[in-house]
């Protein structure tokens, strides 16, 4: 792995087969998103048991995703916290060197996503108006090259980062009414044009 100066880690081979589970993806999410935690806690929110939280936190730490957090606890109980606010799958020769952890890897974070959509549909009908108004989930089909595809991937994480971060020292300064808010994007080949089909 190598790790950026903003907290991102980018993945290697390993990371790559580390991350190759859901509950791992999932838990990395839960620690980044509501902070330190402990095995039990987290296996409540994910509906596992602890045992199997436990594991995958291990799992985690040997490959240097997550750290116990000294800070807190005690003997009985350990507490954990993510290393990174970030991560980083740049794909290409990765994918070539470890297909099926690739395909697992983004199986999960797909999978994650797709349970963070349905969470927010469910909570829909109770959101406050303000919030319901500014739901948006839409696609649009565009045709471009695999080099315009790479663009308008980085000029829609450009325009993410301009926006106020999901962090504890963001959130002390944030306005009144600000909450957290996913955005998750696509940039994806259509299944049945895949191999760049004629214009």
């Amino acid at each position: 792995m190598t790790e950026t100066g903003d907290e991102t880690v980018v993945l290697d081979a390993r990371g790559l087969r580390a991350l190759a589970h859901p509950v791992r993806v999932r838990l990395i999410g839960l620690l980044r998103k509501h902070g330190p935690s402990t095995a039990t806690r987290l296996a409540e929110r994910l509906g596992v048991n602890s045992g199997t939280a436990s594991y995958h936190l291990r799992r985690l730490a040997a490959a240097g995703f997550v750290a116990e957090d000294t800070g807190r606890g005690n003997a009985r109980e350990r507490w954990w916290r993510s290393v990174h606010r970030l991560t980083r799958y740049d794909g290409g020769e990765l994918t070539e060197r470890e297909p099926e952890a690739a395909l697992a890897f983004l199986g999960s974070v797909a999978a994650t996503y797709t349970l963070r959509v349905q969470q927010a549909l469910d909570e829909m009908a109770t959101a406050p108006r303000p919030w319901r108004d500014a739901f948006e989930m839409s696609d649009r089909l565009l045709r471009l090259t695999p080099k315009e595809a790479a663009e308008l991937g980085e000029e829609l994480r450009a325009v993410v980062e301009r926006y106020r971060q999901d962090t504890p020292e963001a959130a002390e300064g944030a306005p009144a009414g600000a909450s957290r808010v996913s955005v998750i994007t696509y940039v994806l080949p259509e299944p049945d044009d895949a191999g760049g089909g004629t214009a």
